[in-house]
């Protein structure tokens, strides 16, 4: 193969990001709500436009999470979060697209990211 040929393979590829969706879980929607959300639903359109979602989840609250840790061989379990912080992650989104400015585009699409934010993390291939 030529080495042109490589390189417009390698142009084609498509990246694969997780979008953390993070919150105060202050103002947080129920999935009714989220689902009639008009912001949201034109986001639901354009990542399908861009046939970019994977997959996604929504998380519980954060009063329903357990932190498990290992020390020195003992299993350490408590209630809640890990990290003492005031945004939390409240869902994720696994995305393909051609680069990170077009998952940047697609994150500043996400009506959580007017309130809260949406962290954007290449994932390991």
């Amino acid at each position: 193969m030529k080495r042109n040929s490589l390189v417009r393979l390698g142009q084609n590829r498509r990246m694969k990001y997780a979008l953390l969706i993070c919150d105060d879980e202050t103002r947080s929607p129920s999935n009714e709500e989220l689902e009639a959300d008009p912001v949201h639903r034109v986001w639901l359109e354009d990542l399908e436009r861009r046939g970019g979602k994977l997959t996604g989840v929504r998380l519980r609250p954060i009063v329903d999470a357990t932190t498990v840790r290992v020390r020195d061989g003992e299993t350490l379990v408590s209630d809640g979060p890990f990290a003492e912080t005031k945004d939390f992650v409240g869902g994720v989104v696994i995305i393909e697209c051609p680069d990170l400015d077009d998952a940047i585009a697609i994150a500043a699409g996400h009506p959580y990211a007017r309130w809260g934010g949406v962290e954007i993390r290449p994932i390991w291939e």
